[in-house]
């Protein structure tokens, strides 16, 4: 009776593991796709509010 709790227990493992590293996968992808937007405008180039650039040398000094 363990073996067969040992065997369904790794197989509920493997599936664990299995469904974690595609929803990483595809949360990581998601992010990406989000964040490409800030590749299509450069950081010193006004945007609709203000430049990427003003705003990192603003946080760098407080």
């Amino acid at each position: 009776m363990t073996h067969q709790w040992l065997s369904v227990w790794f197989i509920a493992r493997m599936f664990e593991d299995m469904r974690h590293r595609v929803l990483g996968f595809s949360n990581a992808v998601l992010v990406d796709a989000e964040y490409s937007a800030y590749d299509d405008q450069p950081l010193d180039e006004p945007g609709e509010w203000g430049d990427l650039a003003s705003f990192r040398e603003a946080a760098a000094r407080s």
